[in-house]
């Protein structure tokens, strides 16, 4: 996995995640948004790509405003699915916060990934709401307790 901030990341490493973002998102789930928002510029992205530097596996993970023991994430992402990447994710990202001091990874998860999260040791901390026409509910992991 790959960990860079805004500013590190190369002009094709961009271009490969927003891609990866608008296939998955706008035209996989059909979300209509403006999926650049302006937090990249402050987030830390975690990801994995092929040998041609197509982005396989996405998350971006920026400060929460709940208090300074989480740390949010989110446009989680894999585009070859089956093979691990998912839970590779969770566990770097988990790694990265508990590296920087934090103790919760905490994500607004769409409903049909709940099960997942679940697996990966999130539990839930909301009931569900309504975000960008889909159900979520908020999950959390405490990343010391692995």
């Amino acid at each position: 996995m790959i960990i860079k901030t805004f500013t590190e990341l190369n002009t094709k490493e961009v271009y490969e995640i927003l891609k990866a973002r608008s296939a998955v998102f706008m035209i996989g789930q059909n979300i209509h948004y403006l999926d650049m928002d302006d937090v990249d510029y402050d987030c830390i992205h975690i990801f994995d790509t092929d040998d041609k530097g197509k982005v396989i596996a996405y998350l971006r993970m920026y400060r929460s405003d709940i208090d300074d023991e989480h740390l949010n994430f989110g446009r989680v992402l894999t585009t070859d699915r089956g093979k691990g990447r998912g839970r590779m994710l969770i566990d770097t990202a988990a790694e990265y916060a508990k590296a920087k001091g934090y103790k919760y990874i905490s994500c607004d998860a769409q409903i049909q990934s709940e099960g997942f999260y679940l697996k990966c040791g999130f539990i839930e901390t909301s009931e569900e709401f309504i975000e960008a026409g889909i159900p979520h509910i908020k999950m959390e992991k405490n990343v010391w307790e692995q």
